[in-house]
């Protein structure tokens, strides 16, 4: 009999078990319908037709009669056969895993992360982006992680720039009082600078090789908004340096100046305490509070690039210019995550494009 409006509360998202199997056994050798037997189990009658002709099989069967012999066929279910079966279904389950060998992408991926020392997401998002392979090649980026970690790729994870992220040390109810005032705090800078909105808006800083006064050391730069990267070798880290090499950029740039750097931010170093004073009519000069690297995420973050190719304890007077140049090049080249694909070069290009500056006007500075 069917119940049009029975009360039996139907069992959603779980599988039927080997108890339940028996049951339908039980019920079909009774002479119970599908949709009755649904209606015992609180199961969809879907589920029991679904379940019924995968647990079919063929009895066979023979009588003799006169002399003949008659063979009579019937389809029996088992819940037993039913139950291996749904194994046999769940092992082959879920979604098969992408190819490596035989990938084009793989080998094409490997040279990039271990010659040219790109990220995998940027990999990834490049490969995307120009098409260059199908669709059914190209993993996730949590897959490609997951085949450097188990070796099946020849990139290494010594191969990738910093997998571990640490979080930077937030601020907590008690400052530090600086009595270095070098100029405005950073709590003056407008709210579209913080959130990268607006073009223009640069982070300096250093890079230093060995602690001594008499190596060299980079200065380096970084628009918020493209992450375009400026890294320039200087004689020292004294302010005269910076100082230098600032009116030099200046210089280079002319009129593009004001328009390119609206603004600059630093923290309380020494080899700033002129900045201010050099910047004065062109630029807005604001400074970090101290002991808060965080108000520079974008500078700290380039950095971790840059010691990619010069560690720690490595004079920057035997790094050469040319090698500069191309880390610098390096940097604003590949396509990252947080510009959607495109690299720093890119979007800077596309800012200077809106500002109506001419290019030519950055000479060596464009990489």
């Amino acid at each position: 009999m069917t119940h049009i409006n029975g009360n039996t509360k139907t069992v959603k998202g779980k599988h039927l078990s080997r108890d339940e199997r028996i049951i339908i056994q039980t019920l079909i050798n009774e002479g119970y319908s599908n949709r009755q037997i649904a209606g015992k189990l609180g199961r969809a009658p879907q589920t029991i037709n679904n379940e019924i002709k995968r647990g079919m099989y063929t009895q066979k069967s023979q009588q003799v009669q006169n002399n003949k012999i008659y063979t009579y066929y019937k389809c029996v279910y088992s819940p037993d056969l039913a139950q291996d079966r749904y194994f046999e279904n769940r092992i082959k389950s879920g979604r098969r895993p992408l190819p490596i060998t035989d990938n084009p992408f793989v080998e094409w991926a490997d040279h990039l992360m271990i010659h040219q020392e790109m990220f995998p997401a940027s990999v990834i998002m490049l490969a995307k982006k120009a098409k260059l392979f199908p669709e059914r090649f190209i993993p996730c980026i949590k897959t490609l992680y997951n085949w450097i970690d188990r070796k099946l790729i020849k990139t290494r994870n010594i191969n990738l720039l910093m997998k571990l992220k640490l979080k930077n040390k937030k601020p907590t109810g008690f400052t530090r009082i600086n009595k270095k005032v070098l100029g405005q705090s950073i709590e003056l800078r407008p709210h579209a600078v913080d959130t990268r909105t607006t073009f223009g808006h640069w982070e300096i800083d250093t890079v230093v090789g060995q602690k001594s006064a008499e190596d060299q050391v980079l200065l380096t730069m970084v628009e918020r908004k493209s992450r375009y990267e400026l890294i320039l070798k200087i004689d020292g880290k004294q302010s005269c340096h910076v100082v230098n090499a600032l009116r030099h950029l200046i210089k280079e740039t002319g009129d593009a100046f004001p328009k390119i750097f609206k603004s600059v931010t630093s923290d309380n170093g020494p080899e700033f305490s002129d900045l201010s004073e050099c910047l004065k009519g062109l630029s807005e000069v604001y400074f970090t509070h101290p002991y808060a690297s965080w108000e520079r995420g974008t500078k700290e973050n380039q950095h971790r690039f840059i010691r990619r190719h010069i560690p720690k304890g490595i004079p920057i007077s035997t790094v050469t210019a040319y090698t500069v140049h191309k880390i610098q090049e390096w940097m604003n080249r590949y396509p990252r995550k947080i510009l959607k694909g495109q690299s720093a070069m890119k979007v800077f290009l596309k800012e200077l494009i809106k500002e109506n500056i001419l290019i030519e006007s950055l000479g060596f500075y464009m990489n």
